[in-house]
């Protein structure tokens, strides 16, 4: 698939190894992970960030390297089930923050025409986000601008 804001071709990169089941060595009861999945979000990680602390520390010292295959659901599927997934897409959400940085660049940085630029791609890619997730994720009424933004994010 074609890049968005280039006319470079997208780029290739490696999948995942295919497997049905977890491996042995990673022998957690579900619930463990479950409870520590929600322990995590509660902490105020990301879903992406769960699965890296998964990955990386485990669950009573042992590592789970796929969610879904030790547990048959994916991070985002526990997280609605215990009513603790975040407010905002992880991925709308990194785009308003990184919209907001950008903002608060060009307002101490003029005449950086290289990051405005970035700043318009950037809301392009929030608007085009935002009429996906209209209706589930995101409020019927919202329309992105910098304050709705900083709002969403709590960054007041």
């Amino acid at each position: 698939m074609a890049r968005m804001h280039t006319r470079r071709r997208g780029s290739s990169d490696s999948d995942k190894p295919a497997a049905d089941e977890p491996p042995e060595w990673s022998d957690v009861d579900e619930d463990a992970i479950e409870a520590r999945v929600v322990e995590l979000a509660e902490q105020g990680h990301s879903p992406s960030e769960i699965g890296l602390k998964l990955r990386d520390e485990g669950v009573q010292g042992t590592p789970i390297p796929d969610v879904s295959l030790a547990t048959g659901k994916k991070v985002t599927e526990i997280l609605e089930e215990n009513e603790a997934e975040p407010d905002l897409p992880e991925d709308l959400r990194n785009l308003l923050e990184r919209a907001v940085r950008l903002r608060d660049h060009m307002d101490e940085n003029p005449g950086d025409y290289q990051n405005k630029r970035a700043l318009q791609n950037t809301q392009s890619k929030i608007r085009r986000l935002i009429d996906y997730y209209r209706g589930d994720e995101v409020d019927e009424n919202f329309t992105y601008s910098y304050d709705n933004a900083v709002e969403a994010l709590g960054l007041e």
